[in-house]
C-alpha cells in the first residue's frame, strides 16, 4: 500500500503540474482552466493506472495480488482492467493499413519492431504483449525508454512519442528511406 509520504509527494507533484502558470487568486476566470487541467490530470492518472496494471500482469502478477494493491477483489480488478476485446478492422495492405504485431515480450519486442520498421510499420499503440502498427511508405526506427520525464531531449533528435505504455515510452523516428518489401 502507498504510504502517507508517497501520497503527499504524488499530490504535491500533480498539484504543481496542474497549477503551473495559473493565478486563480489574481484572475477568477482561471478557475475554469484549473478545472480543465484537473480533469486532464484525472484522465492521465487513470490511463497510467491501466497501463501499470497491464505491465504488472505482463510481469506475472495475479489478479488477486493486483486487487489487494488496489483495495478491491480479484474479480473487481479483472473486470475493471481485464482484456477488453475490441474488433479492429485492418485496411487493405496499402499505406493506411494497421495491424497488431505480437505476441511480443519485453525481451523480443524491439527486435520485432526493428524488422517491422524496415518494412514501413510504425507503432501507433500498444497493448499487453502486442503493438498496434501502421503501414507507411518509409522505414521507421523504434526506441523504448523508461518514462522518466519530459521528452524534449528525444524530440530534439527527431524522435516522436508513439505511445506511452507505463513504465515505458515508445518512440519512433522516420528514417526517410523507402520501406523494404517483404
Amino acid at each position: 500500500m502507498t504510504t502517507g509520504a508517497e501520497r503527499d509527494r504524488l499530490a504535491e507533484g500533480l498539484g504543481a503540474a496542474i497549477l503551473e502558470g495559473l493565478d486563480a487568486d489574481g484572475d477568477p476566470a482561471q478557475h475554469l482552466a484549473l478545472v480543465r487541467r484537473a480533469a486532464a490530470a484525472e484522465d492521465e492518472v487513470a490511463e497510467l493506472l491501466r497501463q501499470s496494471v497491464l505491465a504488472a500482469r505482463a510481469a506475472g502478477h495475479s489478479w488477486a495480488a493486483l486487487g489487494a494493491e488496489l483495495g478491491m477483489s480479484r474479480q473487481a480488478a479483472q473486470q475493471r482492467f481485464g482484456d477488453r476485446k475490441g474488433v479492429a478492422v485492418d485496411a487493405e495492405d496499402g499505406e493506411d493499413a494497421e495491424r497488431w504485431l505480437g505476441p511480443v515480450t519485453a525481451f523480443d519486442e524491439m527486435a520485432e519492431l526493428e524488422l517491422a520498421g524496415r518494412q514501413g510499420w510504425r507503432t501507433v499503440g500498444a497493448g499487453m504483449l502486442k503493438h498496434r502498427v501502421r503501414r507507411t511508405p518509409t522505414q521507421w526506427e523504434h526506441k523504448r525508454i523508461v518514462w522518466t520525464g519530459p521528452m524534449r531531449r528525444w524530440e530534439r533528435d527527431g524522435w516522436e512519442v508513439a505511445v506511452r505504455a507505463f513504465p515505458w515510452v515508445y518512440l519512433v523516428r522516420d528514417t526517410g528511406l523507402p520501406a523494404e518489401s517483404r
